[in-house]
């Protein structure tokens, strides 16, 4: 379906999300420059995320934390603390939605909402960001800022978030297309990344204004699909709605980069037996069961290059028992010969193939040689699920010593997935 050039959308992105949350929290941390850490107590770790006092310094998300230090004396690092950044995610969507029905939810510090109506009126969509922003610091924190843009399309929405920060208040009006849009650079573009950018040189397309004057087959023919030419209409404010089926969950994964006490192939292989876990309770809370697990490690030389990444599948009968789960996982490691000269730098687990556990038939033959099996093992994952909900992960482990603690293992924001609050607990 395609609107009528209008103010379609307003697009809410925080700024220096994990950062300004640490702020809100301690407020010892406001007005000084903060990186947050992906990994606690290592500088070997990068920033997940800076404070603008800290940006102040060229301090960016992906800076070694050791670069960090050197570029900013008075830098405050902290450790992520992801399951506070999934709270304060809630408390932001529900303070949104007291002002418009939010529609989609595109990552842990973005969301997007539909203007219908007189919303889409300029000075009704202007008045609703502010109580919107206001909202957000008068009950989410002082310290919690955002950007807001309001235009004829989501992805022009979205691209004026970027035009103020931090704090702004941005509006793409369609009567004055392209306007402020040629000052950017193609990398500006959300969907354009710079292997994109050299695909658009090739084809002799170096500025946005010559993006913008394209044609919509030209635009299908670069990007090889109709994405290329949705992307050019969006782009020139045209509201393309596409509402796709929300498919079935295919897969459960958990990886995580490992400190250097932890790189050691025993401490490695307690980890993942971890991650293991974690899967697979999360699996069992989608109801599903998996027929295949798939084991990947990363390793690095003395020199700090990542070597060639090591993966391995194996196939079973459809489970959701986590000691059936961590009996394939041991069988894979069997496998898993690194030179000494390596160190294992990051390991994960995926448990894929998944199918909704009432549409997977029993299997006959284990049911005849263990007629009791099953029915003890689904109650006692059903107790131990429990217990580690009501009390706290890590309450019931399998096999597990307790120097592979929750600092090691937890729930990570990914960039396309927020966990869910079920997954602290786990």
């Amino acid at each position: 379906m395609v609107c009528a050039p209008d103010l379609n959308w307003l697009f809410l992105d925080l700024n220096s999300y994990f950062a300004s949350v640490e702020q809100q929290v301690e407020p010892r941390l406001r007005g000084r420059p903060v990186a947050v850490s992906a990994l606690k107590g290592s500088d070997a770790s990068c920033a997940i995320a800076a404070s603008y006092e800290a940006k102040a310094y060229g301090i960016k998300t992906g800076t070694p934390i050791w670069e960090a230090r050197r570029m900013c004396p008075g830098l405050v690092v902290v450790p992520a603390r992801h399951d506070m950044y999934v709270e304060f995610h809630h408390k932001i969507l529900t303070e949104m939605e007291r002002h418009l029905p939010i529609t989609q939810v595109c990552s842990v510090d973005e969301a997007a909402c539909r203007l219908r109506g007189r919303d889409r009126q300029p000075e009704v969509a202007i008045a609703i960001a502010r109580a919107m922003k206001s909202g957000i610091r008068a009950r989410v924190g002082q310290a919690i800022q955002c950007s807001v843009g309001i235009a004829p399309s989501r992805l022009l929405a979205k691209i004026a978030t970027d035009m103020q920060k931090p704090d702004g208040l941005t509006v793409l009006m369609p009567d004055a297309l392209p306007g402020r849009l040629l000052n950017l650079k193609l990398t500006d573009l959300p969907g354009i990344s710079v292997g994109m950018e050299r695909r658009l040189w090739r084809h002799r397309i170096t500025t946005v204004e010559q993006f913008w004057h394209l044609s919509p087959r030209r635009a299908r023919a670069i990007w090889g699909s109709v994405l290329g030419e949705r992307f050019w209409r969006a782009f020139r404010g045209e509201d393309i709605e596409v509402c796709p089926e929300t498919p079935h969950k295919r897969s459960v994964s958990h990886s995580h980069m490992l400190p250097p006490a932890m790189r050691p192939a025993p401490q490695a292989r307690k980890v993942l037996r971890r991650l293991a876990q974690k899967a697979a309770a999360r699996m069992r809370r989608h109801a599903c069961v998996t027929p295949r697990l798939w084991v990947m490690v990363r390793c690095q030389d003395g020199q700090g290059l990542t070597t060639p990444r090591w993966a391995q599948e194996i196939k079973m009968a459809p489970t959701d028992d986590t000691l059936a789960i961590l009996a394939a996982v041991d069988q894979l490691w069997a496998g898993f010969n690194p030179p000494d000269h390596l160190q294992i730098k990051k390991v994960g687990v995926a448990l894929v193939g998944l199918s909704p556990k009432g549409d997977v038939p029993d299997d006959l033959l284990t049911w005849a040689t263990a007629p009791d099996y099953a029915p003890q093992r689904q109650a006692l994952w059903q107790g131990v699920d429990h217990l580690n909900a009501r009390y706290g992960k890590d309450t019931v482990t399998v096999g597990m010593p307790k120097t592979v603690t929750t600092d090691y293992v937890g729930a990570k924001i990914a960039f396309n997935r927020i966990p869910e609050i079920e997954e602290f607990y786990e």
